[in-house]
């Protein structure tokens, strides 16, 4: 009896692509054509170092044919990208889960110009697992408590916790007084996509967003709050602070576009994931992480 044919399966972290149908005599030729903003020689470099895979798992070649419908799995990768000069904090590590302390300008995962100079990127190559996937997302710009699966098997079981909404998120920020509201409070809105397309707004309609709002502590024209998403609309805490008439010190986003400019380490975003709350799906117990960051 044949051995049975092993399973591939699909790195999260590779992106993927069908082709599209066209007369180029090699999959190059095609993925040249496709993505025009990479350079045949990047493709060239990536093809020859196993970093261009077919729907099988297997690495392409210069000279594979081109077929219509061909899965392809890819890395993306950044030529000459710029460090981002601060350093994450492994809080919690097991088989199943990992909990990091982000720091600000940080992203969670690869996106635009940024791929290894991630969070996810960093931590893979720190602990020598490329099983991990981000829970969750928190912005580039937040920083604070980021949890991991560590282990494919369990992961649904804890994917199901923010899903579910049986995790209990809270945020501290630093924004405006609102001395003439009571607190806690909750913010109630319908958000939606705004202009530019990566900014949110709120709209007319049925709520789709919550966040309760408790206040810390006063502290002149500027006081700190604890932020707790009920829902997890993106950009959500940002946007119910900024229509309450506090925007959070250091948003280039809200209430007001700020001119497009590089990042001010000088200045971040006082935002912070600061704890995590939730009963584990496996052992049953209570399970609650806090960030060693402060704003």
């Amino acid at each position: 009896m044949n051995p049975a044919t092993p399973t591939f399966t699909r790195d999260p972290h590779a992106s993927t692509v069908h082709l599209p149908a066209g007369a180029w005599p090699t999959a190059l030729d095609g993925l040249c054509a496709q993505f025009a903003a990479i350079s045949r020689e990047q493709w060239l470099d990536r093809i020859v170092r196993g970093r261009v895979l077919d729907g099988q798992g297997v690495a392409i070649t210069l000279q594979t044919p081109y077929r219509e419908g061909m899965c392809i799995h890819y890395y993306r990768e950044v030529v000459d990208e710029l460090p981002i000069p601060f350093t994450e904090t492994v809080l919690h590590a097991d088989d199943h889960l990992v909990v990091a302390d982000k720091p600000h300008f940080l992203p969670v995962t690869p996106a635009g110009g940024f791929v290894e100079q991630t969070l996810l990127r960093r931590l893979i190559r720190r602990l020598g697992n490329p099983d991990l996937v981000p829970l969750h997302r928190i912005d580039r710009l937040t920083a604070g408590l980021v949890l991991f699966s560590a282990n494919r098997n369990s992961r649904a079981a804890y994917q199901s916790l923010f899903r579910e909404r049986r995790i209990d998120k809270r945020y501290e920020a630093l924004a405006a007084a609102l001395p003439a509201l009571e607190f806690p409070l909750s913010r109630r809105s319908r958000i939606v996509a705004g202009e530019p397309f990566f900014r949110m707004r709120e709209a007319d309609g049925e709520p789709n967003s919550e966040t309760r709002i408790e206040l810390i502590e006063r502290g002149g024209d500027r006081w700190r709050y604890a932020l707790h998403p009920v829902t997890g609309r993106k950009h959500q805490l940002r946007v119910h602070m900024a229509a309450l008439g506090a925007p959070i010190a250091g948003d280039t986003l809200y209430p007001d576009l700020a001119e497009k400019s590089d990042d001010d380490y000088r200045h971040p975003l006082k935002l912070l994931a600061h704890s995590l709350a939730f009963v584990d799906p496996l052992s049953g117990g209570s399970r609650r992480f806090e960030s060693r960051l402060t704003l």
